[in-house]
């Protein structure tokens, strides 16, 4: 369930909002995770894509005119889309709908986030929505964007800010928000080197979380002013926020579980490390993002696979696993996979042993092989007898090593050639 709503908020205010979702970004932090890819592309959770979260948060909130900006290398991307995404009614008005850059405007490239909305206003217009969603397509967490609408327009705001509390340390890679007594936003400043911290709580900032709701004409009105500066870097967080929060209401929205008074969960998977961590986190007992929740499910596309199949049961050679999540289409071979995350279609070969690690689908691990804190990427093939995790400094001359010790491994380090989309 959403944190803090018992039933979704679905009305007409949600059925007269156009959602864009900001998918061009290649995540560059991810280091070769997006070689191939962009960031909302990469895998996640087992069997999801990034992608599916604020899709899924759209559908789910009563949003159904979506439309996915896409840029870099986008075709993994778009292809999952299709294939996962196609259920919507054209006929009833509901459609998710792909807008790659096309170079509308002058034959330039999304310049920056506000410059990818513009470049598209003849198509919004074609829409004609009331309010317009704007969402960051990278990002993993359950929201129900209905009631952040209603808040929206029940204060008269011309810009709604979605928002959370993240230490100073975090706040460096966000836009960093004041407000005053009323909610109102007085100050926001995109990635500050220092960030400000809120009023009598030291340590933690008021930050973006990259999801804007406008009233369309408004939109409309700022794209176009901010397109005529020839100095604007075209960004909503650098430039539009900025530009407008001392003339026009812009308002900030908490997102909280209402009903415990916390933070409810949100994450920007953008390294590899925070990339881990997150995958890790779903293998707990009870984690915070509850991927088996009925009432909010995070719908994707899903390869027809058979079950997980766990074989040889020897003293020595024991296909197992635990505190794992095993997706469909995988083999555990005679081997030991403990606390770690496999994707679809993963063969780990006997006598090896996995452990803390995060498998990308269509991984064969032969013979032998021991690997640990490893993030493996979608179609490799390790060969029998690798050890991967043991000796960093040996890992980093072949791998990608980040500063917390998680190993990265993909089929070029391998020295396989690997030519199909990821």
């Amino acid at each position: 369930m959403v944190p803090g709503h018992k039933t979704r908020f679905i009305s007409r205010l949600t059925r007269d909002t156009l959602a864009l979702i900001l998918a061009g970004g290649r995540g560059s932090r991810l280091a070769n995770l997006t070689e191939w890819r962009a960031k909302p592309a990469v895998p996640f959770g087992g069997k999801f894509r990034i992608i599916d979260f604020p899709l899924s948060n759209c559908i789910n909130s009563g949003i159904r005119r979506i439309g996915v900006l896409t840029q870099y290398k986008a075709h993994s991307l778009i292809r999952h889309i299709q294939q996962g995404w196609g259920f919507l009614r054209g006929e009833f008005g509901e459609y998710v709908e792909l807008l790659p850059a096309q170079q509308r405007v002058d034959a330039n490239w999304y310049a920056g986030t506000a410059d990818a909305v513009y470049q598209n206003l003849d198509i919004i217009r074609l829409h004609d929505p009331e309010y317009v969603l704007i969402l960051a397509g990278d990002h993993i967490y359950k929201m129900d964007y209905g009631t952040m609408i209603a808040y929206h327009v029940e204060h008269g705001a011309d810009m709604t800010v979605g928002c959370m509390e993240v230490s100073l340390d975090d706040a460096r890679a966000c836009g960093v928000m004041s407000v005053d007594v009323a909610g109102q936003v007085v100050k926001f400043i995109e990635k500050p080197p220092n960030p400000e911290p809120i009023p009598g709580r030291a340590g933690v900032a008021l930050v973006s979380m990259g999801i804007y709701i406008f009233n369309t004409k408004f939109l409309y009105e700022q794209l176009i002013k901010d397109a005529d500066k020839k100095n604007s870097s075209h960004d909503f967080g650098k430039d539009i926020i900025p530009a407008i929060i001392d003339k026009y209401r812009v308002l900030a929205y908490p997102f909280r579980d209402v009903q415990n008074n916390v933070q409810a969960y949100w994450r920007d998977v953008g390294t590899v490390d925070a990339f881990w961590q997150a995958n890790m986190e779903l293998i707990g007992i009870t984690p915070d993002l509850n991927l088996y929740d009925e009432e909010w499910p995070i719908w994707t596309y899903q390869e027809q696979l058979p079950p997980a199949k766990f074989i040889f049961d020897d003293e020595e050679r024991r296909g197992m696993a635990v505190d794992s999540m095993v997706s469909g289409g995988c083999i555990i071979s005679g081997a030991v996979v403990r606390h770690s995350l496999l994707f679809s279609s993963v063969h780990v070969h006997s006598y090896s042993t996995v452990k803390d690690c995060v498998v990308l689908p269509s991984v064969e691990i032969g013979e032998n092989c021991h690997l640990t804190k490893v993030v493996v990427d979608k179609g490799c093939r390790i060969p029998a007898g690798t050890v991967i995790g043991a000796d960093l400094n040996e890992d980093a001359k072949r791998y990608h090593v980040t500063p917390n010790g998680i190993v990265l491994v993909t089929p070029e380090m391998l020295g396989l050639e690997i030519h199909h989309v990821r």
